[in-house]
């Protein structure tokens, strides 16, 4: 692989929760306004990468290079999964440091072609010690091929809890504006589906992460804590779909792990996560 001299490059940045973007994230997602720390992944909310116009690539992302390998050959960049241990709390207000590491760069061809795995290590820090540690698997891949292919639904889950959430345009665009995503795949319908493929806006990886954090939460009730999130994505969700948010005692309520999913309204698997409370 020509990245391999990125391995182990490391960086550091500062940011601070701002307030503001803790009441537009709960407006957003329909939940109440923290009153002590955030929930889970709220933090994807820190650490932007803003760019004036002549930096961005053709697909609203920053352009290629900096920080990460410059994967220029592969055109379409995807967050594809990740996993989280939870440390600590972020409260509004709070100064938060964030030191990021490539852990690996990787290639292997599939059943679209080429692709490219990097994974960056992330630890955050407040001024109450360490908050967490992340794991995030990003994905380059070229622009042949299917974006999106068909599947058939996945086997129910009798016992699981399940919730309904629906992804509108509307949604998709204050969660990117929030987040500070400016990839076009999330909100600029002509883009996705002229140049992508796509045959909608396509919802945020992230974002259903953090349904689905919230969903094993609110199975567990008072009193208990994400300890670890891990996820991966299975396949594109469309905007304007509802998705269905399922989860699973996995060994029992006192063993506190959840097998958790979110399937379309075809009932193909989109995302799948594992949730441990404490």
């Amino acid at each position: 692989m020509p990245y391999q001299d990125y391995v182990g490059r490391s960086e550091t940045r500062r940011d601070r929760v701002d307030e503001r973007l803790v009441e537009g994230l709960a407006a957003t997602l329909s939940r109440p306004v923290p009153a002590g720390g955030l929930p889970p992944l709220w933090h994807w909310m820190l650490f932007q990468d803003w760019k004036p116009a002549e930096g961005l690539g053709p697909d609203g992302h920053p352009k290629r290079g900096g920080f990460l390998p410059p994967v220029h050959h592969l055109e379409r960049r995807m967050w594809a999964g990740g996993r989280v241990t939870f440390r600590g709390e972020l409260r509004g207000g709070d100064a938060v440091e964030r030191t990021s590491t490539i852990l690996k760069v990787s290639g292997k061809t599939g059943g679209s072609g080429e692709l490219v795995f990097v994974t960056v290590r992330h630890t955050l820090a407040g001024p109450r010690g360490p908050v967490l540690e992340e794991e995030q698997d990003i994905v380059y891949r070229g622009a042949g091929g299917a974006a999106i292919k068909a599947a058939d639904p996945a086997p129910d889950w009798p016992e699981a809890s399940r919730a309904t959430v629906m992804p509108d345009s509307v949604l998709l665009f204050r969660y990117s504006a929030l987040t500070g995503n400016g990839h076009r795949i999330h909100y600029d319908f002509p883009y996705v589906t002229t140049v992508e493929g796509y045959p909608g806006l396509v919802v945020h990886g992230p974002l259903q992460a953090t349904w689905l954090a919230q969903h094993a939460l609110d199975m567990a009730g008072e009193g208990r804590r994400l300890a670890r999130f891990t996820y991966r994505g299975q396949r594109p969700a469309i905007g304007g779909h509802a998705l269905t948010l399922l989860g699973q005692w996995e060994g029992g309520q006192e063993a506190g792990r959840i097998r958790l999913e979110t399937r379309d309204d075809s009932g193909a698997t989109c995302q799948v996560a594992e949730a441990e409370l404490v």
